[in-house]
């Protein structure tokens, strides 16, 4: 015989169904809704509050309360008891509300004859929706099976709300993945798009969330937890699998085999949620309860589940990640994070890119900026608010996004762009004009590449060469490691591309954040300080070889110019060398043709290796400061950190006297310095560098024609005096002088 509150709870969320599938407008049947539930609860009260903005609730329906203060009560995330269960995203169950800590009196609702409250989160996975409130004049508190209850129906007006049930008046009730709204994230990379949206993970979309038949959906629930704990165990069995991997397939199998997920997900299904429903519930749940632990380590479990769960999502319904959905001609990807491959497999086929997450410095971004897709980052909550096909505008200069823009911002946003577009008509003019300042002094502007796709660029930037080819991003396009012969014919494609330009071949940069799919991702606290780079190419020398041998081979007796990334220690760039020697010599043993000049050089990326030894700067051939890591090192700020990276201006007094120091090391040693790295391509920058005696600077292709413009407007010795003057003065930065002493030059 079943349960009686079991029975209750199904009759109530039926009664709920048919009213969500009336003809009623959304504020009458929001008004229906919160009756039923008073009336099933058997309690006076039964209030709904919805979030109005992402701070504030806003009361949009209530039974036993003053009618006139509906859509008038509001409240700040946190403020009274209400509040507080929004903020926390836990239950308040007391008896006496008003001796609760934070209690918080509304006059205007008439509730201070109510002792008796419970009050439950509305939530969808992570994302807070409202609270649901029910009270009564008895001074008791409500049982566990009660409480229970409430949360199965705030599950339902979750989706209920999701799915626009509850449109009318107030801004609580304001129909969602409709209205025009605006992100202000972060600028990842320069430059303005216009398009529609692609998620790069599809939203799982539950259409009916309460069950007509019990059995039924217990056994639908059943024989996909069944299929789910098969794949997992499927995975596990692959040969291939190193210890890490299995390690985190062990801990989702933990939990597919948890008799307790599957028991409350069961539980939730016999008071008539659906199996979807159920999952979704259970999933809210977990990640409200994990969001509150402080342990690092069980946060990061949340993930783990968030994934399990999704997949018995897609399974229950049917929704992979292919959902038939074409992406658009002209796609905008949205995303909470990507990795660079990800990145990479989209291609330029992308308009766009829009991420909640990510970093300025992160190696998603360089692709990016490689692939010259503008890109905003920290976009808050733009993968709830977003679905496939909205039209959107990515502002990457103002770190802005529009999604579903009003025509008015849309015309724009659109003057904008033809803007762009006539100020790149200007520098083209430049591009095959020196970039030679008033004093004659003349900086050599040379561009970043890691693609094929990135060469055409050469010609139409003019850039006089490739400052920096990143090799690694070939590595990580790939699901294995490439063979020696696929590396040769790449590198050598690319220098045929560069028509006889200087390309620097930098040895893979690997680890940190670009970790390759078929690597061992290692457990390191400080992976920016950690195995990577030239440390991964010296313990695993086979694989520096072998690219070191697909070098040689693509020079065809043609100058190669080689780079090794991230040298902390002299020792290390010599032993470097040394397997690009041992490496000549067998390709000439084999009797294939060496290249007609070599060129070995350093990036400079630790404050270290500026206080080599005088012998290491006369033995490297040329050195190249690793801009990016350098200031991230030199401050002591993680570049993926946004909290900390934007507090050190590039133009500090400090980092440029370390610039001035690494100038005058490389001038008493005769070595060719140049910089590389995204402050490169910024003008200003670009500007105190060359005045500081750079005389070679690598940036993305689209900044040399901004750089060589302000170059050419500037007589380099009065900018060097503002910023010696600067730096004598102790000044923090020189940037506001040196701004003031560039207007007076244009």
């Amino acid at each position: 015989m079943p349960d009686r509150s079991d029975t209750d709870s199904r009759a109530l969320l039926r009664r709920l169904r048919d009213t969500l599938a009336s003809k009623a407008e959304g504020q009458a049947r929001l008004d229906r809704i919160v009756a039923l539930i008073a009336e099933s609860m058997r309690t006076e009260v039964c209030s709904l509050y919805l979030f109005r903005d992402a701070d504030t609730l806003e009361l949009c329906g209530t039974m036993g309360l003053k009618q006139e203060s509906v859509h008038q009560t509001r409240m700040r995330l946190g403020e009274g008891l209400v509040g507080r269960v929004a903020r926390t995203g836990v239950p308040i169950n007391t008896g006496d509300a008003p001796s609760e800590k934070g209690f918080r009196y509304m006059p205007e609702t008439g509730e201070e004859i109510f002792s008796s409250f419970l009050g439950v989160p509305i939530q969808r996975v992570g994302e807070k929706l409202g609270v649901l409130v029910v009270q009564s004049k008895a001074a008791r508190q409500f049982s566990e099976d009660e409480v229970y209850g409430l949360e199965v129906v705030a599950m339902v007006l979750a989706e209920m709300t999701e799915l626009g049930a509850f449109t009318g008046a107030g801004e609580g009730t304001r129909a969602l993945h409709v209205n025009p709204l605006m992100f202000r994230g972060g600028t990842g990379q320069e430059g303005t798009a216009e398009g529609h949206v692609w998620l790069h993970e599809a939203r799982v979309v539950i259409t009916n969330p309460v069950a007509d038949d019990p059995e039924r959906e217990l056994e639908r629930l059943r024989a996909a937890v069944n299929q789910l704990r098969v794949s997992v165990d499927d995975l596990l069995a692959a040969q291939s699998l190193d210890k890490d991997q299995k390690q985190v397939l062990e801990a989702y199998r933990m939990f597919a085999q948890s008799r307790g997920w599957a028991r409350r997900m069961e539980e939730d299904v016999a008071r008539g949620l659906s199996a979807e429903a159920a999952v979704e519930k259970e999933q809210s749940a977990a990640r409200a309860r994990l969001e509150q632990v402080p342990d690092a380590y069980l946060r990061d479990r949340l993930h783990d589940l968030d994934d399990l769960s999704n997949r018995l999502l897609r399974i229950l319904t049917g929704q992979g990640n292919d959902t038939g959905a074409q992406m658009p001609p002209d796609p905008v990807l949205v995303a909470r994070n990507i990795g660079p491959a990800e990145l990479l497999e989209y291609g330029r086929n992308l308009k766009g890119v829009v991420l909640e997450e990510g970093s300025v410095a992160s190696h998603a971004a360089i692709v990016a900026r490689a692939l010259a897709i503008p890109l905003v980052i920290h976009a808050e909550r733009i993968t709830t608010e977003a679905l496939n096909g909205d039209r959107i505008l990515v502002d990457g200069d103002q770190g802005i996004v529009h999604l579903r823009p009003e025509e008015t911002v849309a015309a724009a946003f659109r003057d904008k762009m033809a803007m762009q577009a006539r100020a790149q008509q200007k520098y083209a003019v430049l591009r095959d004009l020196p970039a030679q300042a008033r004093c004659g002094t003349t900086v050599s502007l040379h561009m970043n590449a890691g693609l094929m796709a990135d060469l055409p660029s050469l010609e139409g930037s003019g850039a006089e060469g490739v400052g920096l080819f990143r090799t690694e991003l070939q590595f990580l396009v790939r699901s294995k490691v490439p063979r020696r012969e696929e590396l040769a014919a790449l590198y050598s494609r690319v220098m045929d591309a560069a028509g006889g330009r200087r390309v620097v071949f930098r040895t893979l940069d690997i680890g940190s954040d670009k970790v390759l799919p078929y690597m061992k991702p290692q457990d390191e606290p400080n992976p920016a300080m950690g195995w990577r780079a030239i440390r991964v190419g010296l313990e695993k020398p086979g694989v520096l070889r072998m690219q070191l041998q697909a070098l040689i081979r693509a020079a065809k007796g043609r100058p190669l110019t080689v780079m090794f990334p991230f040298v902390a220690q002299a020792s290390e760039f010599v032993a470097a060398r040394r397997q690009l020697d041992q490496a000549m010599h067998y390709e000439g043993q084999m009797g294939r043709p060496l290249p007609a000049s070599v060129e070995v050089g350093a990036m400079l990326e630790t404050p270290s290796l500026a206080f080599a030894s005088r012998d290491f700067f006369e033995t490297v051939d040329f050195i190249s400061i690793g801009g990016n890591d350098l200031k991230q090192f030199f401050f002591a700020a993680d570049r993926e950190n946004e909290r900390v990276r934007r507090r050190y201006d590039t133009l500090s007094v400090a980092f440029l006297s370390f610039l001035r120091l690494i100038v005058e090391r490389c001038a008493e040693a005769g070595t060719r310095l140049s910089f590389c790295g995204e402050d490169a391509g910024r003008p200003i920058e670009a500007v105190a560098f060359a005045a500081l005696g750079l005389r070679t600077l690598s940036m993305r292709p689209a900044s040399i024609g901004p750089v060589k413009s302000l170059i050419r407007q500037v007589d380099l010795g009065g900018a060097r005096a503002v910023i010696e003057a600067a730096i004598e003065r102790g000044e923090d930065s020189v940037r506001p002088f040196l701004m003031e002493y560039l207007r007076t030059q244009r």
